[in-house]
């Protein structure tokens, strides 16, 4: 049995990967931070200590040791007076004295001898004993070298102690950037959650439009929804396409059904009726070839939206003639245009161009004319015009001035079969797939199509077919 590998938590190991690395870089700062404010801190005293130095150097000068008393009493330091080898001249709290062991291995006195200034926080003092910070000063033209040190007690250590306020302050805010980022990954979480939730629902072919998904109103929670909702658009899609091709089955073989038994029922006649009159059988079997041509036309539309819905953008392209395309058109139709005492107006420039498929252009305008002479009436007039063009498409205008249909049956008009008048249109030889036809036709082409009841009467269709793309340069 395959196992399912356990889902980690991308937001929780988002939140504590963050957590980590804010911990790290806040840990990093504040010891940074508590180091330098220390340093500085320190930086200050050997500052001052230096300046008690340069005070004492005057005095040295002058070899006035109750000056050098005074300053160990007044600043509470200790002052040492040393030669340029490291011998005690003078320690404040041993007086003036040779019997002081030699200074010269003294941390803070190497470093003067080295550089002109030393210091060591807290050391040891082998003399006296305890914890001292010391800062010694070389001055090699006077031959001296001066210390003043001060005792590593409580107040010293305070004073070395950093500022607790900005590390107080460093961790609040810490807390508050961290809860705003768990917020933040909270959302992503819920998200990535949600969309988990849809993918199973997906996969186990649930309805998704009928499931409640939440997303966070972010940029994030948008896309996702979005993309359930295109998703749950696809789905009716698919869905309206099975019904769609369902009820065409079903439609279709109810329009085969009509001419079949008409046919079985006509030659049934004549072969029970052997001695029927030549007149009588000469008409059933004209009645039968008229339905045997309604049979074919049916069959050739339900193949054409076959071939329109299967075929997507396969069909093969070219430039089109719109002008001569009609004229051909309307020499074809002149025998059915004279008969219902109609014209056919072609108000179209020549040079009007479209790029598309010739036989699916030719099935938009015949079953458009068809149309019109099946259902305007008797004198009436058809009109077909490019009332203008852009730099991609021409857009067309085919109306009537017969008296159209009832408002309520327009939105009706482009469903296969569907027919506004049944028993009339059945008289008139149509297959109820014409307009269908057309439909499908312009959209696949990429253009858009609709209808509706002229100023004037009569039905307007208003449509758009693409211009041929080396002409499109030049509108």
């Amino acid at each position: 049995m395959k196992k399912t590998a356990a889902v980690t938590s991308l937001g929780k190991n988002l939140m504590i990967t963050v957590t980590l690395l804010f911990a790290l870089f806040a840990g990093t700062f504040i010891i940074f931070q508590y180091s330098r404010e220390r340093s500085y801190r320190i930086n200050l005293i050997d500052t001052k200590l230096q300046g008690f130095n340069n005070d004492i150097r005057i005095l040295a000068s002058k070899q006035d040791t109750a000056g050098y008393r005074g300053i160990a009493e007044r600043e509470d330091v200790r002052v040492t007076v040393l030669d340029n080898a490291g011998r005690v001249r003078y320690d404040s709290m041993a007086g003036e004295t040779g019997s002081l062991p030699d200074h010269s291995g003294r941390k803070e006195i190497l470093e003067a001898m080295e550089t002109g200034r030393g210091f060591s926080l807290k050391r040891e003092s082998e003399t006296v004993g305890g914890l001292w910070l010391y800062s010694a000063t070389a001055y090699p033209e006077d031959g001296i070298i001066v210390r003043t040190s001060h005792k590593y007690d409580v107040n010293l250590a305070n004073m070395l102690v950093s500022d607790k306020g900005y590390l107080w302050t460093a961790i609040l805010l810490s807390i508050i950037l961290l809860f705003i980022f768990y917020r933040h990954i909270r959302r992503i979480s819920l998200n990535i959650t949600n969309l988990r939730k849809f993918a199973g629902l997906a996969a186990s072919g649930q309805d998704i439009s009928n499931s409640d998904i939440p997303f966070t109103d972010d940029e994030l929670g948008g896309i996702s929804s979005e993309i359930v909702h295109l998703y749950a658009k696809l789905q009716n899609s698919e869905d309206d396409k099975t019904r769609l091709k369902r009820q065409l089955t079903q439609n279709a073989a109810h329009e085969l059904r009509t001419p079949v038994s008409s046919i079985r029922g006509y030659i049934e006649t004549v072969l029970d009726n052997p001695d029927m009159d030549r007149e009588t059988m000469q008409g059933f079997l004209e009645r039968c070839h008229a339905q045997c041509e309604r049979l074919g036309r049916l069959t050739d539309d339900i193949t054409t939206l076959a071939r329109i819905e299967e075929a997507g953008t396969s069909f093969e392209m070219e430039t089109l003639d719109i002008k001569e395309m009609l004229e051909e058109l309307a020499g074809d139709a002149a025998a059915k245009l004279q008969e219902k005492k109609m014209k056919l107006l072609i108000l179209i420039s020549p040079g009007t161009l479209v790029g598309g498929n010739r036989h699916l252009v030719q099935s938009i305008f015949s079953n458009l004319i068809d149309n019109a002479i099946a259902y305007a009436g008797e004198g009436t007039s058809i009109t077909v015009q490019c009332r203008n063009h852009d730099r991609d498409w021409n857009h067309f205008i085919f109306n009537d001035n017969g008296s159209g249909v009832p408002e309520e049956n327009l939105g009706h008009l482009f469903e296969r079969f569907y027919r506004v008048d049944k028993g009339r249109s059945r008289k008139s030889g149509g297959t109820g797939l014409g307009l269908s036809i057309v439909k499908n036709a312009v959209m696949l082409h990429g253009g858009r199509i609709n209808v509706r009841n002229g100023e004037s009467g009569g039905l307007e269709f208003a449509f758009s077919l693409p211009r041929p793309k080396e002409s499109s340069k030049n509108p």
